[in-house]
C-alpha cells in the first residue's frame, strides 16, 4: 500500500530475494519510507524480512512471542526443513488488539484476529473499505492449521463481516480476481461455510467422501470462490487434520 513516498509492505514473501524485489520495485516508484506488517508467524510470510532490516517491522504481540519461541529452529532450518531463515529479523513493534497506522495520508487500522493462526493481523482501510486479509481467507479453501480453534475462527470471521468490506484481498487467491480489484465479502462467508463443513465431518463421516466441487457448490455458484484443482490436496490435508484420530473434530 503506497501513499506518496511511504509504503506499507504486508508480509515479506518466501525468501530474501523476493523481499528485495518488493523493496526495489517500491523504491523505483519513489518510496523512501517503508513499514512492514507481518500477517502471522508462518515462514512463507516472514522469510524475506531481512530485506527490510532497517525498517520498522510490526506484528501482533502473539506473532512476536511465537517467532521468539521458534527463532533458533527457524534460523537453523529445522522447524519445517531447509532452507534456514537466517537471520530471522524480528518485529520492532507489536500490538495486542488494534493499532492505528498512518501511511502517508492514508489511515489504516491493524486488527488482531484468531483465524487460520491465533496471531493473525489484518488491515482495514475504512475510507476505501478494503480489507487486507492475509491467510484468514483463501480461494479455493482455507488451509487448516489450528482446527481446535474453529469456534474462535468463526467468531472472528463474523467480526470481519461486520466491516462490510467492498473488497477483500487475501494472500492466496486467484491472481486475475486480485488484479481485478479483489473479492467481495462472500469469500469470508465461503470460509465460514467450509469450516462448518469440516466441523460436521466428525459426526457425519460420510461427508469426507464428497468431492470438493460438491462441498463448495453453493459458494462457487455464488461466485464467492473458484475451483482450483491443486486445492484438492489441501482439502485432503484439512480432512486429515480434523480426523478424530488426530484430535480434531
Amino acid at each position: 500500500m503506497v501513499d506518496g513516498d511511504e509504503a506499507l509492505v504486508y508480509d515479506t514473501h518466501v525468501s530474501v530475494e523476493h523481499g528485495r524485489l518488493i523493496r526495489t520495485t517500491l523504491e523505483a516508484e519513489g518510496v523512501r519510507r517503508i513499514t512492514v506488517l507481518l500477517s502471522h508467524w508462518h515462514l512463507d510470510h516472514v522469510a524475506g524480512t531481512a530485506a527490510f532490516s532497517d525498517c520498522e517491522v510490526i506484528a501482533t504481540a502473539r506473532t512476536a512471542e511465537l517467532l521468539t519461541e521458534k527463532r533458533d529452529a527457524i534460523e537453523a532450518g529445522t522447524l519445517e526443513g531447509p532452507p534456514a531463515i537466517a537471520p530471522l529479523v524480528m518485529p520492532t513493534r507489536s500490538f495486542d488488539e488494534r493499532l492505528e497506522l498512518a501511511v502517508g495520508g492514508t489511515r489504516l487500522e491493524l486488527i488482531h484476529v484468531d483465524i487460520h493462526s491465533e496471531d493473525a493481523a489484518v488491515v482495514w482501510n475504512e475510507r476505501t473499505r478494503v480489507l487486507l486479509a492475509g491467510d484468514t481467507v483463501e480461494d479455493t479453501v482455507t488451509y487448516v492449521d489450528e482446527p481446535q480453534s474453529f469456534p474462535a475462527h468463526l467468531r472472528d470471521l463474523d467480526r470481519l463481516l461486520e466491516f462490510d468490506p467492498a473488497r477483500v484481498l487475501p494472500n492466496h487467491g486467484d491472481p486475475e480476481m486480485i488484479a481485478g480489484g479483489g473479492y467481495g465479502p462472500g469469500l469470508i462467508r465461503a470460509t465460514q461455510d467450509y469450516i462448518r463443513f469440516l466441523q460436521r465431518c466428525g459426526e457425519e463421516p460420510e461427508l469426507r467422501e464428497l468431492p470438493l466441487r460438491e462441498v463448495l457448490a453453493e459458494s462457487i455458484a455464488a461466485g464467492w470462490v473458484s475451483y482450483f484443482e491443486p486445492y484438492e490436496a489441501v482439502h485432503r490435508e484439512n480432512l486429515a487434520r480434523v480426523s478424530p484420530a488426530r484430535g480434531g473434530y
